[in-house]
């Protein structure tokens, strides 16, 4: 259990201080990967929706897996190297369509934002 570092505000605003929030081990494709961690800033696991961040150790590799909705990334430190090749780095946003598969690997370890959603009618 995290704790809860939350702060409510007015109007339903909910602050949540990413530094001193701690992260959670990683299972979003499956099984623990205990070189990633993340931290659901608003996600439901039922519906697969919503924005999270996500730390890879020096070396950490995502286990392949396809999108049911959109996702999309920033690159907040580090890099990351996709299934194709392609080396993304701090200020990269990256958006993949629902349906593509694809791994991810981080030689120097990374913070992404990441944001998961659906289409409106799909």
């Amino acid at each position: 259990m995290t704790e809860d570092v939350t702060r409510p505000g007015p109007g339903g605003r909910r602050v949540l201080n990413t530094y001193s929030t701690p992260f959670l081990p990683y299972d979003l494709e499956g099984p623990v990967q205990p070189e990633l961690s993340w931290l659901p800033v608003n996600f439901d696991r039922a519906t697969g929706q919503g924005c999270y961040l996500m730390r890879m150790e020096p070396g950490a590799a995502t286990i392949s897996h396809e999108h049911q909705g959109m996702e999309e990334f920033l690159i907040l430190e580090g890099d990351l190297v996709d299934s194709d090749g392609t080396v993304f780095a701090a200020g990269d946003f990256v958006s993949y369509e629902a349906g593509t598969r694809h791994d991810s690997r981080s030689e120097s370890g990374c913070l992404i934002a990441v944001f998961e959603w659906r289409k409106p009618g799909k």
